[in-house]
């Protein structure tokens, strides 16, 4: 069927060709497996008195004449009052005078829409009056382009299963759909399509799921393999009394959970297999100490290390850190970002070659092609969602299969990390260093800001400092539209007058510049900091006490959350402020969330669940193929079972021909992918 061309299906003539093939449709495959992305539930009806945020079937009744009124700026507004028998409503068009006549009293129709109250009226805005025949089921809505319509596609789809259903290779045998209770695959992708309940949706769904998955584990399975048939540089002596020596002469102590998992890394790097780790903590838990606890066991053991971050000012940050720990200990560390004038990068860039260098440090420019290692054992990548994943694979090919270790300040689901990172081993900080303090969180209005005003001054006044963050300006609703009013309002003359210093920072400033703005502040010569969120990772200061955030609904949890921990990470009380005017129910919830807890693993769960995983799961690692059915919270048990059994499923593969050569195909594709980049 990927050979057979969309014209041959009746109605697809060469404009309609063109329009699909700019869906990417353009064979009978491709169009059985363009899936709806959501669908109009017709299964049953909803009443006016339950408004909610998502659509429904109505059948409602008119009970007078419709009106159209004229509003500012030429607007039409059709207003028609109905009832469903039980509770008033009315429906509202704008601009769609034309559709009165559809409505006449003591018409009954079915409408489709979200019901909404407006003081003390229910309203349907835009509601789609539907045909009786489509009633009683699920319409499936797919992705359009202009000049096709929905109807068009469903219509395609319905003769394209009609005429080739039967030429669906079903690559699961007999005996694994019956142990998993699973449908066929050409039913499955029938019922996709036209589902007749939410019930039959669902075993298709979970057909499709388990499709994806097993493919999945095993591209995961074939990484870890391949991985496994490496032998990465292996360190010979553990170390044991330098390691010690040098935890013990640290100003703090280390937690349980540092303790082990520098114990995890160390098990690694001893092992030929190399590293392959996830390291995941929350804001504040210390995974810059036990990065640094590698980079010297990398040292002690004779090679050379390379730490990566996502912007200028973190990797200077991390670099001051890593020169402080590593004090008095002949380490020869540097620094190389895109900022370092051209002769200073020509001197680091020999040593580094030269072997002269021990640990670097740096952003993309560590991975351009004339940065050459002489003996790279260790890669360690920061908040490594923040890169792509060919730029993380391009540090890892500066060396002869170094050992890797991925960190990340934002946590992950357990689900979503089985999903993406199934072929790496996985250490967790979870536990906070003694003495970090509760940050407490408020969400107001603007109408809150003058009393904010007064209470950013009084921090002020005791000696603290507050970072005010906006979303990107295009993006925003605030009544300051840019950022320089923003900056505007706070440099205004009741702040001036109390001799605050106010600055403001954002990624299109010269690097220099933005180095010096954070080193004034680090000074507390500056008290307000107005910025985007460049400030989002990586920003130290332990006198910054107030974290206001304009539009915090423009943002994620898990953002918000990256955000609030660039404050109280000193010895006074924190606070953070989300200033947020969206009054939906959904924005509330997440509100809530930031309000009532500071658990960053706790915010990721509910980040998922409120914001779905598309732009989580962009983070793929190598070979994970498009993953269209798989939800990370719906199919959680599916996962694990997955995972769980999929060494029996293979145990019996090679008497099913069929799904050998489909699973083969991802996993070769896979290594030559691979093999290509390393040669």
């Amino acid at each position: 069927m990927r050979n057979i061309k969309i014209s041959v299906l009746k109605g697809v003539g060469p404009k309609k060709e063109q329009l699909l093939n700019k869906l990417n449709i353009y064979s009978i495959f491709d169009l059985l497996t363009y899936y709806p992305k959501s669908y109009e539930d017709m299964s049953q009806i909803s009443m006016l008195k339950n408004p909610s945020e998502e659509k429904g079937l109505f059948h409602l009744e008119v009970i007078s004449p419709p009106t159209v009124r004229q509003a500012r700026g030429g607007l039409n507004i059709l207003t028609v009052n109905v009832t469903d028998g039980v509770t008033t409503g009315e429906l509202i068009y704008f601009n769609q005078s034309f559709m009165e006549k559809y409505f006449k009293k003591g018409y009954k129709l079915f409408i489709y829409g979200n019901v909404k109250k407006n003081g003390f009226t229910y309203q349907i805005s835009s509601g789609k009056i539907m045909n009786r025949k489509d009633i009683g089921g699920l319409n499936p809505v797919y992705g359009l382009t202009s000049g096709l319509s929905n109807n068009e596609i469903s219509k395609f789809t319905l003769n394209a299963i009609k005429d080739y259903k039967d030429e669906i290779i079903d690559i699961l045998p007999i005996e694994i759909k019956n142990r998993y209770n699973l449908l066929d695959l050409n039913n499955a992708i029938e019922k996709i399509h036209f589902p007749e309940s939410i019930e039959i949706l669902s075993k298709c769904r979970n057909r499709l799921a388990f499709d994806e998955l097993l493919i999945l584990q095993s591209v995961i399975e074939g990484n870890s393999f391949r991985n496994k048939l490496r032998f990465s540089p292996k360190m010979e002596d553990i170390f044991e009394d330098e390691i010690t020596s040098f935890i013990k002469n640290l100003s703090f102590i280390l937690t349980n959970a540092q303790i082990r998992v520098i114990s995890e890394i160390i098990k690694d790097m001893t092992s030929p297999m190399g590293m392959d780790r996830l390291l995941q903590g929350d804001v504040g838990s210390g995974k810059t100490v036990v990065a640094s606890v590698a980079l010297l066991f990398s040292k002690l053991n004779g090679y050379q290390s390379a730490l990566m971050a996502p912007t200028e000012i973190l990797a200077r940050q991390h670099y001051n850190s890593i020169i402080l720990l590593f004090e008095n200990m002949n380490i020869n560390v540097e620094l190389l970002t895109g900022d370092i004038k051209p002769k200073d990068k020509e001197i680091i860039v020999n040593k580094l070659q030269s072997g002269e260098i021990d640990i670097i440090v740096g952003t993309h420019a560590l991975i351009q092609e004339n940065v050459k290692f002489n003996n790279l054992a260790l890669t360690i990548i920061d908040e490594q969602h923040r890169f792509g994943v060919n730029q993380r694979r391009e540090l890892y090919l500066k060396g002869k299969h170094p050992h890797n270790l991925v960190m990340t300040a934002t946590p992950i689901p357990r689900t979503l990390a089985l999903v993406i990172y199934g072929d790496m081993e996985i250490s967790v900080i979870d536990e906070l260093p003694p003495g970090r303090k509760h940050i407490d969180t408020f969400v107001v209005d603007y109408s809150y800001m003058d009393r904010l005003d007064k209470f950013i001054i009084n921090q002020i006044k005791e000696g603290r400092q507050v970072f005010v963050v906006c979303p990107l300006i295009e993006e925003s609703d605030m009544p300051l539209k840019s950022l320089e009013e923003v900056f505007k309002h706070y440099t205004s003359d009741k702040f001036v007058r109390t001799g605050i210093k106010t600055r403001f920072l954002h990624g299109k400033m010269k690097n220099d510049e933005k180095q010096t703005i954070m080193e004034e502040f680090s000074r507390n010569e500056i008290q307000i900091l107005v910025s985007t969120t460049v400030i989002e990772v990586g920003i130290d200061v332990p006198n910054a006490s107030l974290m206001i955030i304009y539009d915090a609904d423009r943002f994620g949890l898990s953002q918000l959350h990256q955000l609030r921990g660039r404050v109280g990470r000193g010895t006074n009380k924190a606070f953070c402020v989300l200033i947020n005017n969206n009054k939906s129910e959904q924005s509330y919830k997440r509100m809530k969330v930031m309000q009532q807890s500071n658990d960053g693993f706790f915010i990721a769960e509910i980040d998922l669940e409120l914001r779905g995983q598309g732009e989580l799961m962009g983070t793929r690692q190598h070979g994970v193929p498009d993953l269209k059915f798989i939800n990370l919270k719906l199919d959680s048990k599916l996962i694990e079972l997955i995972k769980r059994d999929y060494k029996k499923i293979i145990s019996i593969i090679d008497n099913y021909p069929i799904l050998k050569k489909e699973l083969n195909k991802y996993i070769e594709e896979v290594s030559k992918t691979l093999n290509s980049e390393e040669n």
